[in-house]
């Protein structure tokens, strides 16, 4: 996981602020049964003799060393205009107490409220208080509001999402989203093996690092256990009942994140709520690629001081939702710049956008439905390689290539050359109706453009198991040979298909690595007519939306000081064994070494991730998924490296998770987890 620092003059003015700062490095914030939170804050010099609004980042990503940086360039630009910023590492991650046993538990939102229960008690503090956060804090921010703590008035929540289950890094759609579940879960179980810092725990932190790498689970298996939607999922998923929401909500994301769809939700079914997406990836927008990046922290401070001082800013005067539409671009691995324009509606869903509907006929999309055709679709096991990655962090290589190399392997409907230049905004659905001749079956449907000269843009994607037609808490098994009306709702988009270019939806059984495979090769068999057809959600342009969004451009604090050890390296290279009918992606990613000046910590990490499949054997699907992260200081130095791996055969799944920690390049632990689950119509 890279977290981007922008210091680029063209893109970052350096902010002289209205107050004198002061940064407490290091504080603890006890809780209720003993265990103690280390924080760090920021705050108006002045604060105790004049009290300011509270802005909280709970989080687990070390505030010491891995989000230092990150942390240096967002908390004193809030402080320096008037607010105290409390930067927590929840309990079990950084230099806190415990074991972080599991994402989003009670325990951690019970912590979150006990933070809120201290800072009111402040002296600096107003006993108003805000809650921001990315990924996991942007998580943290929508499930403590849930609890309706009366000093949270209003949160800003980005690259986040309201439902757990259908919704994030493990399932989609019903399906295992192989891409990231055991990758994600590698990602943590490496993360919260770091020990805490002797020079704030003391002598205490080589016994509560062996606590931790002993009692610190694999959180997969859990994961893993649960393939429904059941309570564990329902769990912290806001979406449950948004009317446990009762205070506004900001909310960002970007076309290149994962989490672009929860922002429709969340302002289609919260009051006071607002959404911002731009074209970026996932990252706060002031640091986001790719551009144009925007003065977000500025927007920031309009939201603050509108819900947390009671300033009127003109933060809601404006559209709902404000988004980019992106044009039409050739297909790329990666992009610095995506040209659009920005537009406004003000309410969502928005009257300025209308469904149009395109028929599956005989290899075409059709203005009108065409009754009495079939059309087999059949199991390539390798078709998905070039999907590019679930959640884009702005690497290189992250993004789609040309769907042409796909499309060989699914089943491809064309349009004719439009007439005239469209623009989408919200949710493609595609509808259909469809047999399998297996009892146990997914359907994956890519949308493309498709320019004159014949590239092929992947610009939205969804996926169902057909299991879970129903009911993704209760799966049922296909009747081979049944017909089933199915409805799946593709990623948002916001995107222009100029004129003269086509629509292409690509259908397929399987679509790997995104999708861990059906137990057997299914061939699907599509029916044409009125319930076979593809629904696009077309904006109409409207007068206003260029005033929509005058934002600025990005300020900063200054960035913390480091030092550049080692320099980042990605790769993903795509292989073909001729022999074997092996494919294997693996996915390189050497994040860097840094050295931090202010606590002179060294950190670092290397990923790699392997997915492999045979051509003909949905059976053969591996992740492997291997860590080897470092942080020290001087003579104290720790290394942890880890391996884990997923497979399955027709009845289970495979999970194996090594972990190793070093001291000074000498062993100290290591230990293997080996679990058998059975699989769950996956």
């Amino acid at each position: 996981m890279v977290f981007n620092i922008r210091d680029s003059q063209k893109r970052s003015i350096m902010t002289e602020f209205p107050r004198e700062i002061e940064k407490i490095k290091h504080i603890w914030i006890p809780m209720s049964d003993g265990a103690r939170l280390a924080a760090t804050i920021w705050l108006p010099k002045d604060a105790e003799e004049n009290p300011v609004p509270a802005i909280l980042e709970y989080i687990p990503y070390r505030k010491n060393d891995f989000t230092a940086i990150r942390d240096s360039a967002r908390h004193p630009y809030f402080a320096g205009h008037g607010y105290a910023c409390i930067r927590v590492d929840i309990r079990g991650s950084g230099d806190s107490d415990g074991i972080l046993l599991d994402e989003y538990l009670k325990q951690e939102q019970d912590d979150a409220l006990e933070v809120l229960d201290w800072i009111v008690k402040q002296s600096w503090s107003t006993g108003s208080i805000g809650m921001i956060g990315k990924s996991w804090g942007g998580f943290s921010g929508l499930q403590v509001a849930a609890r309706k703590h009366p000093a949270l008035k209003t949160i800003i929540t980005l690259c986040s999402t309201d439902d757990r289950y259908a919704d994030d890094v493990h399932y989609k759609g019903g399906t295992i989203l192989s891409s990231d579940m055991l990758w994600w879960a590698s990602t943590m179980f490496a993360y919260n093996a770091r020990p805490q810092d002797p020079e704030v725990v003391g002598e205490s932190w080589r016994e509560n690092w062996l606590d931790r790498l002993e009692n610190t689970p694999p959180h997969v298996e859990e994961w893993v256990r649960h393939q429904r939607r059941d309570a564990y999922w329902k769990h912290g998923s806001v979406c449950e009942d948004y009317s446990d929401l009762e205070i506004p909500v900001f909310a960002v994301s970007g076309w290149q994140d994962g989490y672009t769809n929860a922002v429709f939700r969340i302002i289609e079914n919260v009051p006071n709520s607002k959404g911002l997406i731009g074209p970026w990836a996932h990252e706060y927008p002031e640091v986001a690629i790719p551009e144009p990046a925007i003065g977000f922290l500025q927007e920031c401070l309009k939201w603050w001081d509108k819900w947390l001082k009671g300033k009127e800013t003109g933060i809601m005067d404006g559209p709902k939702l404000i988004s980019w539409i992106q044009d039409s671009e050739l297909p790329k691995v990666s992009y610095d710049e995506r040209p659009g324009k920005w537009v406004g509606d003000k309410d969502w869903p928005s009257t300025t956008v209308n469904n149009k509907s395109l028929w599956l006929t005989q290899g075409q999309l059709l203005n009108e439905a065409k009754e009495g055709e079939e059309f087999i679709i059949p199991s390539v096991q390798n078709h998905g390689f070039y999907a590019g990655v679930f959640c884009p962090f702005g690497q290189p290589g992250d993004l789609p290539s040309d769907q042409r190399a796909e499309n060989g392997k699914a089943v491809v409907f064309t349009s004719k050359p439009l007439d005239e230049t469209i623009e989408l905004l919200g949710h493609p659905v595609f509808n259909v109706k469809v047999s399998s001749d297996q009892e146990n079956a997914l359907l994956a449907v890519r949308l493309c453009d498709k320019a004159p000269t014949g590239e092929s843009t992947l610009i939205s994607w969804g996926i169902l198991n057909l299991n879970h037609l129903n009911s993704h808490e209760h799966p049922e098994k296909l009747v081979p040979g049944e017909k089933y009306i199915v409805s799946i709702k593709l990623n948002a988009l916001g995107q222009q298909i100029p004129k003269g270019h086509q629509l292409e939806v690509a259908v397929s059984p399987t679509y790997w690595p995104q999708a861990w495979p059906s137990p057997k090769p299914v061939n699907l068999t599509i029916y044409s007519g009125e319930d076979t057809h593809i629904s696009l959600p077309v904006r109409t342009p409207q007068n206003e939306d260029g005033a929509c969004a005058n934002f600025a451009g990005p300020e900063t604090a200054q960035v913390m000081e480091m030092e550049v050890l080692r320099k980042e390296k990605r790769t993903r290279n795509l292989s073909q064994d001729m022999i074997t009918g092996q494919w294997k992606l693996e996915d390189f990613s050497d994040e860097g070494e840094r050295k931090l000046s202010e606590n002179g910590i060294e950190h670092g990490s290397i990923n790699k991730n392997t997915y492999s499949i045979n051509e003909n054997d949905p059976l053969s699907a591996r992740v492997t998924c291997e860590w080897e992260l470092k942080v020290g200081r001087k003579e104290w130095q720790t290394k942890l490296k880890t391996f884990s791996e997923m497979k399955s055969d027709e009845k289970n799944f495979y999970l194996t998770n090594t972990l190793i920690a070093l001291e000074n390049e000498q062993e100290i632990f290591k230990k293997t987890w080996e679990t058998e689950i059975p699989r769950d119509f996956n």
